[in-house]
């Protein structure tokens, strides 16, 4: 009996997402982002036919399970109207990337292979939320297990030698490892050890996705943690935690020296680092400004750093959350177009809007690297994107 509701349940949820899916590249409502974002991509994007995305919930569409909070109310409640599996109230980051590369965002793996093994000529996404370079509380695919998945499709035929040519990755490590190691009780001492160990995997990773033969590898800064809602609650979510913020810019230290010496051994260059640290503290710092509204920048409300969605338990997050009444264990903003923050972690639709615009003219410089590269054959010139 359990298993029948189980399976009319998944039945159900397979349905929803494949309208949420439809919705998202035919629907009216899309096309209004496509007016405000997608029409505004490089010229040069068109040179770049395939998307393939790893890493956690900040590049995550929908491949974890639909029994996970992103599946549930209010996720998804600004897109499509219904939970689709992202960690937000609507589009995320992949969305908005892949809009400046003049594509709908790739679809998630585990979608493609439960409804439709044709629709792969954006690329795919492997990105599962909750997950890092090790092994996590959530029971899903870490880094090293989705490229994994990624080498068995291109083993399998699903994408050849041709298409990976004109193809980028994008990977993203957001936090989950440290996550997890202050649930373990690491001790704070040991927490910059942690740090190189985790960072020491992730060149493994990296090393492991150029060869199966991705010409462009983009590697995302980690956001400052100190300005999550989670590490900025104690400060009345009016401003960072520098300790966090600190220790985020170890990692990034570390990052930009892998991403040196990654791109010593190999040729060509391939991998390149997109600054999502600088990206997200731009959008924050500009909140205030005199001037701000001019710019195009929005204004999200007081105090800044406090989320849309926040759990009413001592957990780490129980936005969606209901208890055995039906009784939310969540309060809801009552628009989520004026916070940054979403949950304790996850930014709002509008968030990853502003912070997404911000990263677009370092985005565009790799547009225009790949357009130099197939025509003169040229250096890298990312030059913002840290390649060297």
């Amino acid at each position: 009996m359990d298993t029948q509701k189980e399976s009319n349940i998944s039945l159900v949820v397979l349905v929803l997402f494949f309208l949420s899916y439809t919705a998202f590249a035919k629907d009216s409502k899309f096309s209004l982002i496509d007016q405000a974002v997608v029409q505004t991509h490089s010229p040069h994007a068109r040179y770049l036919s395939k998307l393939f995305l790893f890493g956690d919930s900040y590049l995550d569409t929908g491949n974890n399970k639909f029994t996970y909070g992103s599946w549930t109310f209010p996720y998804g409640m600004t897109f499509p109207g219904i939970p689709a599996g992202r960690y937000s109230d609507g589009l995320v980051l992949t969305d908005f990337l892949a809009s400046f590369m003049g594509m709908k965002s790739p679809m998630p793996y585990k979608q493609w292979n439960k409804i439709n093994k044709r629709r792969v000529r954006n690329g795919m996404n492997f990105a599962h939320g909750g997950t890092g370079v090790f092994n996590t509380l959530y029971k899903e695919p870490n880094m090293t297990a989705q490229i994994n998945t990624f080498k068995q499709y291109f083993a399998d035929g699903v994408y050849n030698e041709r298409d990976l040519d004109k193809s980028m990755a994008i990977v993203a490590l957001s936090g989950n490892d440290y996550t997890q190691y202050v649930l373990d009780g690491g001790a704070d001492e040991g927490f910059r050890a942690y740090i190189v160990k985790v960072l020491n995997q992730l060149e493994v990773n990296l090393r492991e996705i150029e060869k199966i033969g991705l010409k462009k590898v983009v590697m995302l800064t980690m956001q400052p943690l100190g300005c999550l809602p989670k590490n900025a609650v104690s400060l009345s979510y009016e401003k960072c935690d520098e300790p966090w913020n600190n220790d985020t810019i170890f990692h990034n230290m570390l990052l930009q020296q892998i991403v040196q010496r990654l791109n010593r051994d190999t040729t060509d260059s391939p991998f390149h680092i997109l600054d999502l640290y600088s990206a997200f503290m731009s959008v924050i710092n500009k909140q205030g400004e005199e001037g701000s509204t001019k710019t195009g920048s929005p204004e999200f409300g007081n105090p800044l750093l406090k989320p849309c969605c926040i759990g009413t338990r001592p957990i780490i997050n129980t936005c969606g959350i209901v208890d055995d009444s039906g009784v939310k264990q969540y309060t809801l903003c009552e628009n989520p177009n004026d916070n940054i923050f979403w949950d304790s972690v996850h930014p709002t639709q509008s968030g990853w809007h502003a912070v997404s615009s911000a990263l677009k003219p370092s985005f565009e410089e790799l547009m225009l690297y790949d357009q130099l590269n197939i025509y003169l054959r040229g250096p890298s010139l990312s030059a913002s994107v840290a390649s060297s």
